[in-house]
């Protein structure tokens, strides 16, 4: 057993992926939705992301299985929470570009839970 001071190495935050079951449809949604360009991309995975910047992926699953949330017969694995400034013209604009509003708001006036193409869940709020 050592003794001496090891320094830890650095880490960094890269990215977070979700699966879904179209990788091109998730880009697109969460590209326009974060201006956000594409960083690299196969058949199977996307990521979007800024030189320098953590990002987000999007992997192929074929067995993919869209979250039931609220309902938790297939709960979310992870969601995304977006800060922006006014939460109606945010939402109005994320379903413009292809999110559903499900129909449970668990508070509405504070943050808005939207679904993206996929069906995971994500919030908008103006709290961040």
């Amino acid at each position: 057993m050592s003794t001496g001071k090891t320094s830890a190495p650095a880490i960094r935050y890269a990215a977070v992926t979700f699966d879904c079951p179209d990788p091109a449809e998730m880009a697109r949604f969460y590209g326009e939705a974060l201006a956000l360009p594409v960083a690299y991309s196969s058949d199977d995975f996307i990521l979007l992301g800024q030189e320098g910047a953590a990002g987000l992926g999007f992997n192929r699953l074929t067995d993919y299985r869209r979250p039931t949330w609220p309902d938790p017969s297939q709960e979310k694995q992870a969601h995304i929470e977006l800060g922006v400034d006014d939460l109606e013209s945010a939402q109005a604009h994320l379903l413009a570009l292809g999110a559903v509003e499900p129909p449970t708001q668990p508070q509405p006036d504070r943050w808005r839970v939207l679904l993206d193409p996929a069906g995971h869940p994500f919030c908008i709020t103006t709290l961040v």
